[in-house]
């Protein structure tokens, strides 16, 4: 690893302890030669997440967006002076030969956080999660081991979209303040509601049973990407930071209606241990 890239690497790695505790304590817990390159992965993903909490409306974001976009692609934009995230992904794109389009894709998915449409059905919701979450697993498998990673892309996928899922029900108050809905809309009209129903937040049984199926879905998915195959050692660290979504996907189902409230995330040292745990037993 050259000199420029730990500089960036360790940048990235700070930033990322701030914008995303649990992906920062999952690099801690990969191979130090790899951390830099996964901590450049991790922050631009907290760092196109965040776009929506920095912007009072959908063309600043947009612009942003563009602006990663343009780097991406090489376009004249798309200029890394002065960012060392910037430097750190594009070193680490190149160091790895990760696949640039994923990037983008992964991009141009987040153009829907931008706007308050709801989710319009389940396929569309895997889709986006697709893009985001899972893509998310497999470039960082591209980093760990490309050979391992390439037989775990259909347990990445799974994965991607039971992560997803519970930091979508995590994030169910601040999407009701903002009149955001990720539920898809086929999930809700199959509990007898509508977005502004779910939204209003009256109905309690009916939103306890969209919140029970979205739940649902989420485990559906963790138990597929379990069952898809074993995890090579080097490529789990990759997988590390799913292991957290069972508790959140369990503790939401529970909850019902109550959970449009928060409640659902463990205190900080508890999802270390569960961390710590899974490297040890190689399970999320």
């Amino acid at each position: 690893m050259t000199d420029t890239l730990s500089e960036n690497g360790a940048l990235c790695l700070s930033m990322l302890r701030e914008t995303d505790r649990d992906r920062y304590l999952a690099c801690l817990l990969s191979p130090e030669d790899k951390r830099g390159a996964l901590a450049s992965l991790y922050a631009f993903n907290a760092e196109i997440a965040r776009v929506r909490d920095v912007v009072r409306e959908p063309l600043p974001g947009e612009i942003r967006l563009q602006w990663w976009r343009d780097l991406l692609e090489g376009g004249a934009a798309g200029d890394t002076g002065g960012n060392p995230l910037a430097a750190g992904l594009l070193e680490t794109i190149d160091r790895y030969r990760l696949p640039r389009q994923t990037l983008v894709a992964m991009t141009e998915a987040r153009i829907f956080d931008l706007y308050d449409d709801a989710m319009p059905d389940q396929n569309a919701l895997e889709g986006y999660s697709g893009e985001t979450a899972s893509a998310l697993i497999q470039l960082a498998g591209l980093v760990l081991s490309p050979e391992d990673a390439t037989q775990s892309a259909d347990a990445a996928g799974h994965a991607g979209v039971g992560q997803s899922i519970a930091g979508l029900l995590m994030l169910l108050p601040i999407h009701n303040r903002r009149r955001q809905i990720y539920v898809p809309l086929d999930i809700l009209s199959a509990t007898g509601l509508d977005r502004d129903g779910f939204l209003a937040g009256e109905d309690k049984l009916r939103i306890s049973a969209a919140i029970e199926a979205f739940s649902g879905l989420g485990l559906e998915h963790l138990q597929r990407a379990r069952h898809a195959g074993p995890i090579a050692k080097p490529l789990f660290p990759a997988f590390l930071p799913v292991s957290l979504a069972e508790h959140i996907l369990k503790r939401a189902r529970k909850l019902g209606a109550s959970a449009l409230f928060g409640g659902l995330q463990q205190p900080q040292w508890r999802r270390q241990i569960s961390m710590m745990k899974a490297t040890l037993l190689r399970r999320f």
